[in-house]
């Protein structure tokens, strides 16, 4: 994993590590509550704080910049890592420096059930099997980068929660944890990969990675039957058929006009199905209608 610059974007040399404690619920239970109050983030983080140490002891150099949620991997997923940026905004603006010489741990919390800013985990996504809680550490580039480098050779192998924050994590949230395992965004990322292809998914995938990695990037869907969708200039465009042009596209010589009616229905559940989804992830998403009289233009 590189580290992420000021801007959010990917870069040899720059000040912020992203990462998330990935929590794999017992299958069936859910969570008693998704956020902390202050106090109670404080101490979550410290113990992050210990477990990030010990896997890369340059991290205690660097701030730990956390929030007292948990949220659903869409919502970490998405272009320009939102929450995380804003985590560094929110910790940007905290008095203090690090004791002795080593990093903040920089905690925010709920007040009267209220997180600052835009931090609230998204009720539409709650009760999913897999939670995270975001984290952030910002400072020296050159640690930053030794950091994230370590990381990502060491957290998808070693990167087991400790038994004492594993603990405190069901205690605080209410939920009863089968795994903790702190990730890299791009181990997050490779984690929903995996499910999206065992959910039958695995075609769009592509598009939401681009979004993620190299926004600026182009991105084609291009593989019937599958719809036909484009990622550019920053959002992902599917192409609306009207009934006769997909037909010339997708009806593949069939005659049977009741089969190609019900094609058509499934074909345009899974346009729906496929914007949802990049709606979950942040991406734009415009339809763009096309005739039978013109070449596809997305």
């Amino acid at each position: 994993m590189s580290a992420i610059d000021s801007r959010g974007n990917h870069a040899a040399a720059a000040t912020r590590v992203l990462g998330a404690l990935a929590l794999e619920l017992v299958p069936g239970s859910t969570a008693a509550r998704d956020r902390l109050a202050q106090a109670q983030a404080g101490t979550l983080a410290e113990g992050i704080a210990r477990d990030l140490a010990g896997l890369a002891p340059q991290a205690a150099q660097l701030d730990l910049v956390l929030v007292g949620a948990h949220y659903d991997a869409v919502e970490l997923l998405r272009p320009g890592w939102p929450l995380q940026r804003e985590l560094a905004q929110l910790a940007a603006r905290a008095p203090g420096a690090g004791a002795g010489g080593g990093g903040r741990v920089i905690a925010f919390g709920a007040h009267d059930g209220q997180l600052p800013g835009t931090l609230a985990p998204a009720e539409e996504f709650a009760g999913g099997p897999l939670r995270v809680l975001p984290f952030v550490l910002v400072g020296d580039q050159a640690v930053a980068g030794a950091v994230a480098e370590a990381f990502e050779r060491e957290l998808m192998e070693r990167g087991m929660a400790g038994a004492g924050t594993s603990l405190l994590v069901q205690e605080l949230f209410g939920l009863r944890v089968e795994h903790a395992h702190y990730l890299t965004v791009h181990d997050l990322a490779a984690m929903v990969a995996l499910q999206y292809e065992h959910a039958g998914l695995a075609a769009l995938w592509p598009l939401i990675e681009t979004a993620l990695l190299a926004p600026g990037a182009e991105q084609w869907l291009d593989a019937p039957p599958e719809p036909l969708l484009h990622y550019a200039d920053g959002e992902a465009r599917i192409a609306m058929f009207s009934p006769a042009a997909w037909r010339e596209r997708y009806g593949e010589g069939d005659n049977d006009g009741e089969r190609l009616e019900r094609r058509y229905a499934r074909f345009q559940a899974r346009e729906r199905q496929f914007a949802a989804v990049l709606g979950a992830h942040g991406v734009p998403v415009t339809f763009v209608h096309c005739g039978s009289e013109a070449a596809p233009d997305v």
